[in-house]
């Protein structure tokens, strides 16, 4: 074995993009929001539909059938009020007479207006109102009413499942992404800013498509539709009617235009927010315990605030558009309905005509204003779909090789050769460092907090990708194996102990989903859970909540050393798995650990030594690089750093200075 030279450089988690706390006080910081570039986001949001394209097909098919079965209906209605009117006028005309002779009459009495009526009237003087032909028509406009409500109703359940199948595609493709990111963009990210783009974006952006889908197809062909039909009834008032649509385009876009940034800010606000309170109270005891919570709270409220403008200001400025909208549809209708009752007077429409072209133009501002009426919402969504797409687009791990060496042996040899690594470029942290871990053996590494301990088993499981230089297991380089392949082959117990949600049984087959009854209960026993399972209520079913609060820290540590007992690897990663375990208990898990390593290579991160005597070797690691190693009683001998940490642990606090003894060791101060 051989180690190399040293840095000046304690290992640090990268940071990307903006820095964050790691404690309860810590500053949950948010990367640099780019600006929302709507048009780019919200086709690539569109495109993710793919997939669903002939069921797409048959919305657009069954929205253009609701559709002209809806346009239709007031021309046909129309005909309703043409035979009404002319039944009402037919009847005070007199019986027997010619429509042409009732018109001469009237011009003859001076009622020129009245004759014109007339003029473009079919009526039949002294007939009243056709009630049977009436009865024709309006059942004809029912049914055609009720075809359009059964087409969009069946357009509304095929788009929705289009809709929820686009999300969970889009959830399952945001699952896959963040097992391939590599560990260092998660250093680099607050967990609740995380959460808030895998669940809250992802949540909006599933509310909008379900919202704004069907809104803006039916819209669109609806504008298309009565746009065509008030052309065929009268081309002079569907200009007059057309003129709102530069004005609604114009005062659309200006509006959009400056709640765009306000919408992206809502999101960017919302992420941090989230990070905040997820850091406050998942450490809500350091909190109480330094008396921090003013300080959390007014962090609170300030971001609070922050969030309150920016929702306040996207909602306000957005929500101008729907009055406006309004605004411009009434004085749209107040036009038709004035230029409509000349040309009825004056002979040139019917009433049914002028009647049917006033809902066409309801109908025409209608999705004009629903469509305005959605873009806050859609810029809302499209933010979101923005944020999610920036996680997508963020840069993978290395993929595994194309053709993998699958390993044939568990033996659990390691070697580093020649390794170097460092978080940061500019502070390197491992430089040329080599050594071996021979099968069966226990590697015991200490060295003061920042050493380095904790990044060296991490480059081992490769969480991190080695600068230059490799690691082997067993031989082979671990960048030629799967990480599966490779983790398949090692355990791992943490300082920090991790349960989820389930029965103490559950979380002991997390090692090996495939364990028997009788090898559950054997960890358990090997690791002394046994004893304490035994005392509670329920046993083994005993359920652990999210914070694992109703079993006491040692215990969750007992069960995470169990968890690795039942995965039998080849080689096993200690980190500091005993710190949380009282004395009495430390020596029953020693035994276990005995029996946990027999036969594997073991990695022992230790900070109480005592705990490590029996290791076949020990490396003392500084600043990144190895500067001792050997077994307890040689390092004892040499008298050097690992001497030093040993009599600072069992002699009593260290005071270092200029003065040392002898033999280079400084002098122990008794507390």
């Amino acid at each position: 074995m051989s180690d190399s030279s040293t840095t000046t450089a304690r290992p640090r988690p990268p940071v990307g993009g903006g820095g964050f706390g790691r404690g309860p006080m810590g500053g949950a910081g948010m990367p640099a929001e780019k600006s929302m570039n709507f048009g780019p986001s919200a086709r690539r949001l569109a495109r993710r539909m793919n997939p669903d394209r002939p069921k797409l097909l048959a919305v657009i098919g069954l929205a253009v059938i609701s559709v002209v079965f809806s346009v239709v209906g007031p021309k046909i209605l129309g005909y309703a009020t043409d035979l009404i009117f002319t039944g009402v006028i037919g009847k005070q005309l007199p019986a027997g007479t010619s429509t042409q002779q009732a018109i001469e009459a009237a011009r003859a009495s001076g009622n020129d207006n009245f004759a014109d009526l007339l003029a473009g009237m079919d009526v039949v003087p002294g007939q009243g109102i056709d009630f049977g032909a009436l009865g024709t028509v309006l059942l004809w406009v029912l049914a055609l009413y009720v075809a359009s409500s059964v087409f969009a109703w069946y357009q509304g359940y095929l788009l929705n499942d289009v809709v929820q199948r686009t999300v969970y595609r889009l959830r399952e493709e945001v699952e896959e992404k963040l097992n391939r990111l590599p560990l260092r963009f998660f250093d680099g990210q607050p967990r609740g800013e995380l959460l808030s783009r895998v669940t809250n974006d992802i949540d909006n952006v599933s509310q909008t498509l379900q919202q704004t889908m069907s809104q803006l197809l039916n819209s669109l062909l609806l504008v298309i539709g009565v746009l065509a039909m008030m052309f065929v009834i009268s081309p002079l008032l569907a200009l007059i009617a057309l003129v709102t649509i530069p004005l609604t385009m114009v005062a659309t876009g200006m509006i959009a235009k400056r709640s765009q940034r306000h919408f992206v800010a809502q999101w960017k606000h919302t992420g941090t927010l989230n990070a905040h309170i997820e850091e406050a109270f998942t450490g809500h005891e350091l909190v109480k315990v330094f008396g921090r919570r003013p300080e959390v709270e007014e962090v609170f409220r300030e971001r609070n605030e922050e969030l309150f403008k920016a929702s306040f200001g996207a909602q306000f400025i957005s929500g101008i558009i729907m009055p406006m909208m309004m605004f411009i549809g009434n004085l749209n209708y107040v036009a038709i309905a004035v230029v409509g009752g000349l040309r009825v007077a004056t002979g040139a429409m019917s009433l049914g005509d002028v009647q049917a072209f006033i809902q066409y133009s309801r109908q025409f501002t209608q999705p004009l204003t629903q469509v305005a009426s959605m873009a806050n919402l859609l810029q809302s969504g499209v933010a979101s779909a923005e944020r999610v797409f920036e996680l997508l687009d963020a840069a993978e791990q290395e993929p595994d090789p194309a053709d993998p060496v699958v390993p044939t042996a568990r033996r659990g040899r390691v070697e580093f050769e020649h390794v170097s690594f460092s978080y940061d470029p500019e502070q390197p942290l491992i430089e040329d460092l080599s050594l071996v871990a021979d099968p069966g053996h226990t590697v015991a590494i200490v060295g003061p907090t920042g050493a380095g301990k904790t990044t060296l088993v991490n480059l081992v499981m490769r969480f991190y990708e080695l600068n230059s230089g490799r690691i082997t297991l067993d031989g082979i380089d671990i960048t030629a194996m799967r990480r599966d392949d490779l983790r398949s082959h090692i355990g791992m117990v943490l300082q920090d102990t991790w349960l989820f949600g389930g029965t103490i049984r559950e979380n002991i087959a997390y090692g090996n989903p495939r364990a028997t009854e009788e090898q559950i209960l054997a960890a358990a026993r090997a690791t002394f859970v046994d004893r304490f399972v035994r005392t509670l209520p329920d046993g083994y079913d005993t359920v652990i909540d999210e914070e694992g609060s109703n079993v006491s820290a040692g215990e969750k540590q007992l069960l995470t050393i169990a968890r690795a007992f039942l995965a039998d690897p080849s080689l096993l990663i200690l980190d500091e798995a005993t710190s949380s375990v009282d004395t009495r208990t430390e020596v029953l898990v020693q035994h276990a650990m005995a029996a946990l390593r027999s036969d594997r290579t073991s990695f022992v991160i230790a900070h109480r030594l005592s705990t490590i005597r029996d290791a076949d070797l020990i490396l003392v690691m500084e600043e990144g690089s190895i500067v001792e190693h050997g077994t307890h009683d040689e390092l004892l001998a040499t008298r050097g750093a690992y001497h030093r940490l040993y009599s600072a642990q069992f002699s009593g606090a260290v005071i270092e200075d200029d003065e040392t003894t002898a033999e280079g060791v400084p002098t122990p101060v008794s507390p």
